[in-house]
């Protein structure tokens, strides 16, 4: 069964845009390769942290929504805790409702 997550992320102010670039691509090929489809990326660009985290006052935020099996979170966050570009990270399970799915059908 597929499951839709949504995993928010935060790289280190001082990266340069190709190596945002880089490892954005880096993320992606990792989903795809533990078996994520559809996925949607979201540079959402540098903001200011609400507290400094490993000595930086701003962030790079980077947001994927996809769909896959629960099994590709534990690699994905593996990879970003030990990536040196990764100060933050966090992985929500979106809720899917079925009802809207059930209503769309019965309207159709």
């Amino acid at each position: 069964m597929s499951l839709v997550y949504e995993t928010m992320y935060i790289l280190r102010p001082d990266l340069g845009e190709e190596q945002v670039e880089q490892a954005i691509t880096k993320y992606q090929n990792l989903l795809r390769e533990q078996g994520a489809e559809d996925i949607q990326i979201q540079n959402r660009g540098k903001r200011r942290l609400a507290y400094e985290i490993k000595k930086h006052r701003d962030g790079i935020y980077i947001q994927f929504n996809y769909t896959g099996p629960g099994t590709l979170i534990a690699p994905l966050e593996r990879a970003m805790r030990l990536s040196e570009e990764v100060i933050r990270y966090l992985t929500v399970k979106q809720e899917v409702h079925e009802e809207k799915a059930e209503k769309v059908a019965a309207t159709a």
